[in-house]
């Protein structure tokens, strides 16, 4: 039986003419901005595109033109085919090409019987697996292709993830001394009022922070903290924020890793690596280091055997 693997993740501009298409699907998608108006809705989003567009077009310039995400995407893919070489694999993006309409009609012309989903979101969030997982669903009822789905919702407590953090954060650090570095795990923000109506995102977070913790306990770092990214308006968001966190440390030697990314993207790489890098300059900070994603890790994506 035909069998076909999709990743499923965000999307992101692979030129910055599809910066503003790439605003204007995320903010409109109700998961998102949860007002029951679609009209409401449409209306927000056209004032946050309209106010949000320049300076990401601008953002997306220093990083070359495209997202970051692009490429390591590509190079995901690249592994996965050679390591589930007995699956069709291909990826899904909720907000920029390729979308789920043409990705899923074209395994169903390859005469696939048999789909298993995994969203590239280690913890659950309405925001993000739940979106993606209505965005295929929805693309299926519209080809009406009743094909079998399993769904992979979450894999934050999967050892084979957790080790190949441990690892990563290890060899970013080589030689340095860990019990001179602050270590912050940077999750991306939600707004409060979402994870108050039931969303398991911070939860997972802090429990994957916990189950990381165990596992670094060798490195002895002088502090494990956790911390938000990525805020957008004037509601409520988790905390604290990152750069609050910065603020209080009186410890000048930070490590950041970005908790809830598989693959390195703008907010890594941008917010993270550049705007953040400048805070911790006017900080004081001695050393300020990002660890990057996991991207198209070997161990990482034959992990994934055991999902399936």
């Amino acid at each position: 039986m035909k069998k076909a693997i999709l990743f499923l993740n965000m999307g992101a501009p692979r030129n910055l003419d599809e910066v503003e298409l790439f605003l204007k699907n995320m903010f409109n998608d109700k998961n998102i901005i949860t007002v029951k108006s679609d009209l409401l809705r449409s209306f927000i989003s056209f004032l946050i595109v309209q106010s949000r567009k320049k300076e990401a077009k601008s953002n997306y310039e220093k990083l070359g033109g495209a997202s970051p995400l692009v490429k390591h995407t590509k190079e995901f893919i690249k592994v996965a085919k050679e390591i589930f070489n007995e699956y069709e694999v291909a990826t899904i993006m909720r907000y920029t090409p390729p979308f789920a309409d043409e990705v899923l009609k074209d395994l169903k012309e390859k005469g696939v019987k048999e789909i298993v989903a995994i969203p590239l979101y280690p913890q659950y969030s309405t925001t993000t697996t739940k979106s993606s997982v209505e965005d295929l669903e929805k693309a299926l009822k519209k080809l009406s292709w009743d094909v079998k789905v399993k769904v992979i919702e979450r894999f934050y407590k999967k050892d084979f993830y957790l080790d190949v953090i441990v690892d990563d954060i290890k060899s970013t650090l080589k030689d340095k001394d860990t019990k001179e570095f602050d270590l912050i795990f940077s999750a991306h923000s939600l707004p409060q009022k979402i994870v108050d109506q039931g969303d398991p995102y911070q939860k997972e977070v802090e429990e994957q922070v916990a189950l990381l913790k165990k596992k670094l306990k060798d490195m002895k770092f002088k502090n494990i903290y956790l911390a938000y990214q990525s805020k957008l308006g004037p509601v409520k968001w988790l905390e604290p924020s990152l750069e609050d966190k910065l603020h209080s440390l009186e410890n000048k030697n930070v490590v950041i890793y970005p908790i809830s990314f598989v693959l390195d993207n703008s907010e890594t790489e941008f917010e993270l690596s550049i705007e953040y890098d400048e805070v911790a300059k006017k900080l004081g900070f001695e050393n300020y280091i990002v660890v990057p994603c996991i991207n198209s890790n070997k161990k990482f994506i034959e992990g994934f055997k055991e999902l399936l």
